[in-house]
């Protein structure tokens, strides 16, 4: 781990990650994420899957 420190403080602060770069990186995953679940709308699905009972076979 120290290793890994001393050879970041020796990158050029252009190869860095910068924080707003893994920010920037973050957001994008949540809109990607909000539109795929958006497009699919699979909420009846959830619904019927974690919310409802199943009912027995043998009735």
């Amino acid at each position: 781990m120290a290793g890994e420190a001393v050879a970041v403080k020796f990158m050029n602060p252009k190869l860095r990650f910068q924080a707003i770069n893994v920010q920037a990186a973050a957001l994008w995953g949540v809109a990607a994420g909000t539109t795929a679940i958006w497009i699919v709308q699979p909420f009846g699905w959830l619904k019927k899957t974690f919310f409802e009972k199943a009912e027995p076979e043998g009735k």
